[in-house]
Parts: C-alpha cells; structure tokens; sequence
C-alpha cells in the first residue's frame, strides 16, 4: 500500500469516501454506515468518536491521525493482503456493499474476531509470548513509530507490563522520552498514569522532570479522565488540574426533593462497596455516558430520512464477554434510567470518588452492584419494573433516547456546581420552568415520533424506480453535510455550545467551529438586520418562547395529519399558518442576537419555513404531477416540517439555559 493511498481518507472497512468518525483504538477512519456497526460492537472492541462533533484532546485526534497516515489499517487486514486471500474469494466490504449482512460481518470478523490479524508461530506457553511482546513494547515506545506498537498491542502485548529488571512500565518510559502520541495510544490501553515504579515515581513525575509539560498535564488529565467525563456530562465543565482542583461535584437545584430513603439507601450501598466493585460500577456509567453521548451525536448529524429506515440507535450496552452475566446485565439495566436518575447515579459516583481519593474509606460489603442500580433504578419510577427479569428485552427506542437527551439537558441545565456556581436555584423557580419545558418538550417530541413514522411510511411506499430515485444517495450525502452545518449543536446530554472556558479547544478551532455553524442550505433567508447593528445579548423570556413553539407544533401536526391522509389540498394552507407562527416566533429574538447558537437555531427555523412552502407549492392543481412525484414531495414536505420542529426545540432549550444564568 502506498503512502499516497494511506494519505487519501477514506473508510478504513469499505472505502467509502469522506469518513466522519474515528475508531479510537483501532486507529481507523470510517464511514456512517461501518460506524453503526462499530457501534453495535461496544467500546472494549471499538471506541468511536465523530471527528467535528465531539471534543478531542488535541493529542488524542494526532495520535489517530498519525495511525491512520501510517498504515494501521493494514494491521486488522494483514492477510486480506495477501494475494491468495484475493484468489480464494475473501474481500473487503466495498462502499455498494449492504450494510446488513455484508459491511456488519466483514466488521465483526475484522474486529471481534481478528480474523485478519498476523498470527504468530504457536507455542506451548502463550504467556511466554505475552511477555516477550510486553517487551518490545517496553522498549518500543521511546520511538515515534506508533504502528509498531499498535501491532504489539494488537498481538497481545500488555500496556501496563511492569518490566521486572528495568522496574517500570511502558507509560514510564514514553513519559521520560517525552513521547505524547506513545502515552496517548498506551493509555487507550489502559495504561496507568499513577503507577509508580520501583523508585516509587509515576509517569507525570518523568514527564516533569524532562521538561515535557504538555505532556505531563496530559497525563493528570488521562489520570482523571473517568471522572471528569461524567462532571462533563452533567454541567458542561471540568475540573482545573494545573491549579489542583481534580473533582467536580454537580448539585440538582431540586436535589431537596431527593432525600427520600429510597436515595439514602442506594448512597449508603454505594458508599460500602468495596473499592474493586466502585471501580467496576463507575467504569460502567462512564460506557453509559458514552453511549447516551454517542447516540446524541449520531442523531444530530444523520440525515434522518435514511435514519429512521436504514439505522438505529444502540439502545443499551453491548455484552462484552469477558464480564459476567450479572454485570452485563446490569449494564444493560443502566439505559432504563431517566435523565434525573442517571444524573443521580453519576453525582453520588462523582462524591464517593471523591471521598475515596481522599481516604477515609468505609468498611467493604458484599452488596453487588446489581442491588445499587435496582434501588437507584427504583427511586423514582412510576411504573413498576420487575427486575429480576432478563433486561435483554426491555431496551430504550428512539424515542425514549430522545427525551433522555431532552430531560437531560434541561436537567443539566438546572445544574449547578457546587465549586463554582455563585448559588443554587431554589425548587420554585426550577419547577415553575420545568413544568412549561416539560409540557412543550412532551408535545415537540410526540411531533417528531409522528414525524419519524411518516418518513418511514413514506419512504416504504416510494416504488423502486432507479431513474427516478437515482438522486438519493448523491442528495443524502449533501444534505447530511448541510444537516451538520445547520445542527452544530446536537441534540445531546451535555451542553455542546462553545465554551470559552473548554481546555480542549484552541482559538482558532473554536472560531473555526462557530464559522461552520452559518446556514449554507438551499432556500438560505438572508440576515435582516442592519449591517451596522450591533449584536445583542437580550434573549425573550422562556415562557414566550414556549409558547409560540406550541403555536407551530399545534400547526405541524395539522400538516402531518394532512399527509397521513393524503389531503394534499391541505398543504399550502397549513405551511401558510406555519409560516406565520415561525415568524412570530423569530420576532420575539432580536435582530442580531449575539449567540451563535440562536442564530444558527433560528435560520434553520425560518429557512426550514421557507422550503416548506416551496415544496407546498409544488401540490398546486395547475402542476399536475404523477403519484411518484407526490409522494417524493410528501417526503420533502415532512423532512422540511422535522427540521421545524427540531429547531424550535433547541431555541427552547437555549432560552431556558440562558435565562436561568
């Protein structure tokens, strides 16, 4: 394979062009569509990220990077190389391919199964074997060559080997050669920032005593890489490592209302497990949270007509097989959690972490985690579980993961930190926006579940006729690039609007990033604002807000019962009324309203109003049109109205977030 191919990206399972995710430790690009099988596979087989919509330490996206240019692709595929694998009929999976079975298998045997990895000569004594390849990557890792060391890791080669006569291990020495990429990929690994070595010093000690002071920083942040994911997820922040704060514990403003025995029950039983069961249970919560994380981001940036008929969310955590049924299933058991219960499980989490670091810790029990998640999982629940059933058959849909992200992120928003916050909300003011949220929430995602359900019906009802179809896949590769442009901010869990204050963004990148954010789609409305305006911070009060998005949900679900019943007729009056109530509603914002954010919210609202009528107007009885035609402009007219919807729920989002700073 030539450096110039290395160099072009492409999906590293099936060549497809423009790969917008990454598999971690793999050190791969792929594709959306190899990327839902991944995903499918959980995290101990491959650790996804989306490479513009979710944040990346700088020198963990260059660690990829560099795998990637260098051929580490070649790794999973070595025997695929050889030219009789070509002769005995075993392939790669090509971008035509089908997605189920086809790209899913050849995933799964490339991955799971390492079917096409190098295998070494058998010997008798395999941990022999493990131990020689745990030395050579002992002594690899004071290079730069990343892929020889992926390959050993690959092979079995242990990132956390204590070599016995040197008296350290691998992360020791990249520290003191300084090598940051070689920690980044050892730590993916699961190496140990704070292991000491025969002298009783750790890595971030080399690294400072070499004068390598990004990587030493670096090293405290993988140190506490699992608690400051789950204080992110919740409140948007992390802790400040170079002045010594390493925990951030975030405070509900209604956490008075959870002081029942229920809550003092599950804390006390989590505070009694022993340090090995912690352990286990918070390496759990933090797969959840990336999960909950992942399924945001995915949903943000797919096209959702191909979406909802061609791919899924991952509604729970995949089995790994190297835990046992009861922690597997008490994984799986952490997706029935709603949005305030989670936040529950992860800030006592978040406390006892703390404690623990701290000392002081209290005497252990046998109490499995299982009894914490059913007590946690209980506390609030209206309807009762039996829990002692299989949880293979009860799993989060779509829609469920949706008002997650919803209630999470107003949750969140009602989030204060107690290290940094000037004072929490009291429980009136929060449950007098919450109620007004949850109301309109209820009634925008009932839409969007409508919505959903009409673009499947009416992408199933379309024949298949390649002449007139043959636009599809080119137009849906379009659109999910403007759909990115337009939805910056993904429905997630955790605030993704940029933060000044977020360590891992640069200037330039965070500037670069707010650029993108400008509409490009077709039907663009330009800015009516005066050039010399100056922007203006004023945002309209939440209850407004919510009260004009009921106005266009009230008018979208006329418009969708109109297409479920095919009443075309119906179209341009109901996009009119829409139309006005947009219009309404953008009213109440300024001209130039200083968030990107709201300004990237609103010309999707009003450009999406736009294109609707346009579409509307295709309906009109002197256009007549063949059935195919209709049902394609039926298709466009619903997609128009999901965007509508979608980006009055995030200006209701971003109006209560701001009005309650």
């Amino acid at each position: 394979m030539s450096k110039r191919l290395r160099s072009s990206e492409v999906c590293a399972d099936c060549s497809g062009p423009d790969p917008s995710w990454a598999s971690v430790n793999r050190g791969t690009f792929i594709c959306d569509e190899c990327c839902s099988v991944h995903r499918s596979l959980g995290r101990h087989i491959s650790q996804v990220r989306h490479l513009k919509h979710t944040p990346w330490p700088p020198t963990l996206l260059q660690m990829v990077e560099t795998l990637y240019n260098n051929g580490a692709n070649s790794i999973w595929e070595h025997s695929l190389l050889d030219p009789a694998s070509i002769m005995s009929g075993r392939r790669k999976a090509n971008p035509q391919d089908k997605v189920h079975p086809n790209k899913a298998e050849f995933i799964r045997a490339k991955y799971q199964m390492l079917a096409f990895v190098h295998r070494l000569p058998c010997r008798d004594d395999d941990s022999v074997t493990a131990k020689d390849l745990s030395k050579q990557l002992h002594s690899s890792v004071r290079t730069g060559n990343l892929e020889t060391c992926l390959r050993l890791l690959s092979l079995g080669a242990q990132a956390n080997f204590f070599h016995p006569e040197k008296g350290n291990t691998p992360l020791h020495v990249a520290s003191k050669a300084g090598q940051i990429l070689q920690a980044e990929l050892l730590a993916v690994y699961g190496a140990d920032p704070g292991t000491q070595d025969s002298s009783g010093k750790t890595p971030v000690d080399y690294a400072r005593q070499g004068g390598h002071h990004e990587l030493a920083e670096r090293l405290v942040e993988i140190q506490y890489e699992l608690t400051d994911r789950l204080a992110f997820y919740l409140c948007g922040r992390k802790p400040d490592h170079k002045n010594g704060q390493h925990f951030i514990i975030p405070q509900m403003a209604d956490s008075s209302l959870d002081l029942s025995e229920l809550a003092k029950a599950a804390k006390k039983k989590l505070q009694s497990l022993s340090n090995h069961l912690f352990e286990e249970l918070a390496m759990d919560v933090y797969d959840e949270v990336d999960r909950r994380e992942t399924d945001a981001v995915w949903l943000a940036t797919q096209n959702h007509s191909t979406l909802v008929t061609e791919t899924t969310v991952v509604p729970f955590l995949p089995v790994n097989p190297e835990y046992s049924s009861t922690r597997n299933q008490g994984r799986q058991k952490l997706a029935r959690f709603n949005a305030h219960e989670f936040a529950t499980l992860v800030i006592d989490i978040l406390s006892d972490a703390k404690r623990r670091q701290q000392g002081s810790p209290l005497s252990s029990s046998k109490d499995n985690v299982e009894l914490i998640l059913k007590t946690i999982s209980n506390q609030h629940s209206v309807e009762s579980q039996d829990n002692d059933q299989p949880d293979y058959d009860s799993v989060a849909s779509d829609e469920d993961t949706d008002l997650e992200a919803t209630a999470s992120k107003a949750n969140r928003q009602k989030s204060l930190d107690s290290d940094l916050s000037d004072g929490p909300v009291t429980v009136q003011e929060f449950l007098e926006v919450k109620n007004a949220l949850v109301a309109s929430e209820a009634k925008i995602q009932q839409l969007m579940k409508i919505g959903r359900s009409a673009l499947v019906t009416s992408s199933s009802s379309l024949p298949s006729f390649p002449s007139t179809l043959s636009w599809s896949r080119d137009e849906s590769a379009r659109r999910a690039s403007r759909l990115e442009k337009q939805n910056s901010t993904p429905e997630s869990d955790y605030d993704n609007t940029p933060n000044d204050t977020d360590p891992d963004d640069t200037g330039s990148s965070r500037k670069g990033r707010q650029r993108s954010m400008v509409w490009q789609g077709d039907g663009s409305v330009p800015d009516t604002a005066e050039p010399h305006t100056a922007p203006s911070p004023i945002l309209p009060s939440t209850e407004d807000v919510i009260r004009k998005t009921e106005q266009i949900t009230k008018n979208i679900q006329e418009l969708l019962r109109a297409a479920q019943e095919n009443k075309h007729d119906s179209y341009i009056p109901c996009s009119e009324r829409i139309h006005v109530a947009v219009t309404e509603m953008a009213a109440l914002f300024p001209k130039k309203p200083k968030s990107d954010t709201v300004r990237t919210s609103l010309r999707l609202l009003t450009s999406s109003a736009y294109r609707l009528q346009s579409e509307c107007k295709k309906t009109l009885p002197g256009d007549p049109a063949p059935p195919t035609d209709i049902q394609l402009v039926t298709q466009q007219v619903i997609q128009c109205a999901y965007d509508i919807a979608k980006a009055a729920k995030q200006l209701v989002t971003i109006t209560t977030k701001e009005n309650n700073n």
